[in-house]
């Protein structure tokens, strides 16, 4: 197991990284606002336009530290690779189960086995531990449905209708978890998902919360050598991370949507964390971004048993390990891959 390493959030929009030595220093109005040695980090993240000097792109690349570019609402622009690295036997046998119907079809049901019993557990415990004050009934509706659409996973003969049974299950499930926002209820609820751009503070939330995850995820699958370019459920499309797309199903009841109800419920994050734009789209301001960064790099700390592995691990290498475990898959190295469900 590697040791838990940081991502760099650059937030402020007058930043300039340069490269000291094996130090990246970070810069505002050619005064130095931070440094921090290369090999404590595993990628850098810059939200809104600002520079980074080629030889701070050479230390990144030279370290395998991911350099992403995003706008300050969470857009992905661009990202900065090194040589490709990693078993290019390993990338061939993801190229041909990519390729293969059947094969991908087999991999892309594990995915949404594991988004649909995190999502049913992420219900679950509303019901648990606010059973009083929410409408438990109808989570208890949408958790039945849930359990109606799991069983057809296994017998959709196409992804296309494998997306069907994801489509249904997602749109439900935003819906109802609308009943686990306890407080804040005048700035904070989800009446459906929107994105691109999201039209509501929660959306907004939670769609920051994705993009943060998908960084890791994709790093992640760099790391252990695959291509999160070429998934098995989304399609191919140019930029487009699909197999980080594909493994953020399972993961985002867990690391995300979990995470926003906290920040609303206990009040971490309020509605004037948010700014509405001419478009009509919502996005997070500085010190907003800043919250659910400072509540994103605590919670990737935390401990707890990985169920497959059954070992403990931070919460932050769960993307590496579900990574891991995709590449031992490919391989051959075990039977199927075994997605990651929350306790």
């Amino acid at each position: 197991m590697r040791k838990l390493l940081n991502t760099l959030y650059v937030t402020t929009p007058e930043s300039y990284l340069t490269r000291e030595r094996e130090n990246v220093v970070v810069r505002v109005d050619n005064k130095e606002k931070f440094r921090i040695p290369i090999h404590n980090l595993e990628g850098i993240v810059c939200f809104g336009y600002m520079g980074a000097s080629p030889h701070l792109m050479r230390l990144c690349s030279d370290n395998n530290v991911a350099l992403s570019f995003l706008t300050p609402s969470g857009k992905f622009l661009g990202r900065v690779n090194g040589r490709v690295r990693g078993n290019v036997l390993l990338r061939r046998i993801q190229f041909r189960k990519a390729d293969n119907c059947d094969a991908s079809l087999d991999i892309a049901k594990s995915f949404i086995i594991g988004k649909i019993v995190n999502c049913r557990t992420v219900l679950g415990r509303g019901i648990r531990d606010h059973g009083a004050v929410i409408d438990s009934d109808k989570v208890r509706a949408v958790d039945a449905l849930l359990i109606e659409n799991l069983l057809k996973v296994e017998g959709c003969g196409s992804a296309d209708t494998l997306r069907g049974v994801e489509g249904n299950c997602a749109k439900f499930y935003f819906i109802t978890l609308d009943e686990l926002i306890l407080k804040q209820k005048d700035d904070f609820y989800l009446f459906e998902r929107n994105r691109r751009p999201p039209l509501d503070n929660m959306n907004a939330l939670l769609s920051f919360l994705y993009t943060l995850l998908a960084h890791d995820v994709e790093s992640a699958l760099e790391t252990v050598g695959l291509d999160p370019y070429v998934g098995f459920f989304h399609t191919d499309r140019p930029g487009r991370p699909s197999l980080a797309l594909d493994m953020m199903e399972e993961l985002r009841p867990f690391m995300a949507d979990r995470l926003a109800l906290n920040l609303v419920n206990m009040k971490q994050i309020s509605g004037g964390d948010f700014l509405k734009k001419e478009n009509g789209g919502v996005i997070l301001t500085d010190g907003g971004r800043k919250s659910v960064i400072g509540a994103w790099q605590k919670r990737k700390q935390d401990t707890i048993m990985h169920p497959y592995l059954n070992e403990k691990i931070p919460i932050g290498l769960l993307p590496y390990v579900q990574a891991m475990l995709m590449a031992r898959f490919l391989r051959g190295d075990i039977d199927g891959y075994p997605p990651f469900f929350m306790n």
